[in-house]
């Protein structure tokens, strides 16, 4: 019954699972961002006033 009932209601499923995927991984990336500590982002934050980070320099075959 709830076959019929759902075939002719004229809802768009596939409209709706695509929200609630989007909406799933949103969720799960946010709250990834937000469970992470502010020291992550310690080096994350000095990038743009760092004009050039230390190289090390390795031994080259010429």
């Amino acid at each position: 019954m709830a076959k019929y009932l759902l075939a002719e209601s004229g809802i768009n499923w596939l409209a709706i699972m695509a929200l609630l995927t989007f909406f799933i991984i949103f969720s799960i990336v946010i709250i990834m961002v937000f469970w992470r500590g502010r020291g992550s982002y310690a080096d994350v934050e000095q990038q743009p006033l760092i004009d050039s980070y230390p190289t090390e320099e390795k031994d080259e075959l010429v």
